[in-house]
């Protein structure tokens, strides 16, 4: 080992460590630079895969009113349109399309849903009950419906399909208990005809019937 002008032989060994030092932090940087250009290289490939195509018809099997449909739809059609366009079951009214008013109520396994703001598909292997299906077999009004006839419940009769399917299902989840629970579980339909207080008996005349 030669020795170092300063007197110091541990130079060389420091000056060997450094080197050591840089050619690993020259293969890391190495290593580093390649990670954007792999990753763009597989974002690109990603980019140049063909994208599937949202607008060929989904085959969608709804059981409606005890009956199975099945219908090619796009992945969009919302169930308010597949009761309405594609299988004519028109009692289920369009109103604001935005889920404001109620008009549109409908039962998915007896629970109440907006068909304007739930996709046909989302109703697939669930039981849809729409206001042609509320009648028992025999023709024979159901007691909400026969409750809202008595009671004159309604005046133009645009939102009364979903004003009936709200209100079966308000008596079922137990929110008739007053008229004041009535109003308040039976808010989001609107009436535009103000035949409120119409709607409350009859839903309180109803619920005995029903055995609530």
């Amino acid at each position: 080992m030669t020795p170092d002008p300063s007197g110091r032989p541990e130079a060389h060994a420091s000056a060997d460590s450094a080197g050591l030092d840089r050619r690993s932090f020259l293969g890391a940087s190495a290593s580093g630079a390649m990670v954007p250009l792999l990753g763009g290289a597989a974002a690109q490939a990603q980019a140049a895969a063909p994208a599937a195509d949202l607008r060929r018809p989904l085959d969608v099997s709804l059981t409606i009113n005890g009956q199975r449909h099945r219908l090619a739809l796009d992945v969009r059609t919302t169930l308010l349109d597949a009761l309405r366009e594609n299988i004519g079951l028109t009692g289920t009214k369009k109103g604001c399309d935005q889920g404001q008013c109620g008009a549109c109520t409908v039962l998915l396994d007896g629970i109440r849903v907006l068909s304007c703001l739930t996709l046909a598909t989302m109703a697939q292997g669930r039981e849809i009950t729409t206001i042609e299906g509320l009648a028992g077999p025999d023709g024979k009004l159901h007691p909400m419906q026969q409750a809202f006839v008595d009671h004159d419940a309604f005046q133009c009769g645009y939102c009364t399909p979903g004003q009936i399917l709200s209100a079966v299902a308000c008596v079922k989840e137990g929110h008739a208990t007053s008229d004041a629970q009535i109003r308040e579980y039976m808010s989001g339909n609107l009436c535009r005809c103000a035949a409120y207080p119409n709607i409350v008996a009859a839903i309180q005349q109803a619920k005995t019937e029903m055995g609530a």
